[in-house]
């Protein structure tokens, strides 16, 4: 990672001001129509999901994505039941307006989080890192609350649907965190015009509000954001975690390196620093090991994914941005300074109807 901001990243942002009179109700009027779906299926004012960072996307950014008029999503990760009930409690004691759950398919107890978040009146739930198990999806239906998937094609898109998720979610390659191999652009136009059935909310690489505008054109129902969220004013990541943000540049966020295609490794998007490069180095220790006898596959494998134990909480919290792991999407390079949540909402709902009130003669 670059230790100093680069003349050519650090031009100030051009301010975000509608234009007045009749072209910018005009174009407010275009924008809600254009994302009048998502509205309505998540009961905002701008069709803005917070993406789910975990250690990031707690109680005080959820309620300030959602307080700004979007749509905050609590990152449950790895927490227990006990855990989630009281983040759940503290975060609607912050804000009267809607937020949801991201809960992971592969927690061991899924079952008892997705009843926590039925009795706590939760009324969406996201379910994420895999295909839902059909238990899950019955039990949210059956509670009552809307059910939000994410899909990484067409094929699986569909059968989501018909497997009774309410909205999905397609997230390109540009995302930070785990990642799939596709790229927003191509998911949405493989996706979108096929997918009428259910709202279908787009994520991966957006920062500003033109991309947004663009993709609710293509018949998305809102968008999904993270990495311009997680330095947020509100974000509680370690402000070194943040002023890493604010250096980085789009290609400074690459995806993890697999060295050896027999031990797998999962694609995490970040800011590559000293750890990204020690992951590397202990992958080639690792294989060398197991070829030499020393290791079974099974126990390289797991020396491999234990590497990064505890990194993501060590970035966000500890602040330790050289060891740990910084997730960030290839919108990084569009964070530029640590701004309030509602402000940053604000400047992506003024770009697209500033956008759409141009076109006015």
């Amino acid at each position: 990672m670059r230790q100093g901001p680069s003349a050519a990243h650090h031009t100030e942002r051009p301010p975000s001001t509608v234009p007045a009179g009749f072209a910018a109700r005009w174009g407010r009027a275009e924008l809600d129509q254009l994302w009048a779906r998502g509205r309505e299926f998540l009961g905002v004012e701008h069709a803005i999901m917070g993406g789910a960072m975990t250690w990031v996307s707690e109680r005080r950014l959820v309620a300030a994505i959602s307080d700004a008029g979007g749509f905050g999503v609590i990152a449950s990760g790895s927490m227990t039941p006990d855990l989630l009930d009281a983040e759940i409690a503290a975060t609607a004691a912050l804000t009267r307006r809607p937020f949801g759950v991201n809960l992971i398919t592969m927690h061991p107890q899924l079952d008892e989080l997705v009843r926590v978040c039925l009795d706590a009146k939760v009324g969406h739930i996201v379910l994420a890192g895999g295909i839902p198990p059909g238990s899950a999806v019955r039990a949210v239906k059956d509670g009552g609350a809307k059910l939000i998937a994410f899909t990484p094609a067409l094929v699986l898109a569909k059968r989501l649907v018909r497997s009774g998720a309410d909205a999905l979610v397609i997230e390109g390659s540009e995302a930070g965190g785990h990642i799939g191999p596709v790229s927003l652009t191509v998911l949405a136009q493989e996706i979108l015009p096929d997918i009428r059935e259910v709202p279908v909310f787009v994520a991966g690489g957006l920062g500003r509000g033109e991309a947004i505008l663009a993709f609710l054109e293509m018949g998305a129902s809102g968008a999904q954001l993270g990495t311009r969220f997680a330095a947020a004013t509100e974000s509680i990541a370690h402000p070194d975690f943040k002023r890493a943000f604010i250096r980085a540049n789009a290609r400074d966020a690459l995806p993890s390196i697999q060295l050896d295609e027999r031990f797998p490794v999962i694609p995490v998007r970040g800011l590559v620093n000293q750890g990204t490069k020690r992951f590397l180095a202990h992958q080639a220790v690792t294989r060398d090991r197991f070829n030499a006898g020393e290791l079974t596959k099974e126990a390289a494998q797991l020396e491999i994914e234990h590497f990064w134990a505890g990194a993501l909480r060590r970035a966000v919290i500890d602040g330790d941005v050289e060891n740990g792991s910084v997730m960030a999407g290839q919108s990084v390079g569009m964070v530029i300074a640590e701004q309030p949540t509602a402000t940053i909402i604000a400047e992506l709902v003024n770009q697209a109807v500033a956008a759409l009130a141009a076109r006015r003669p």
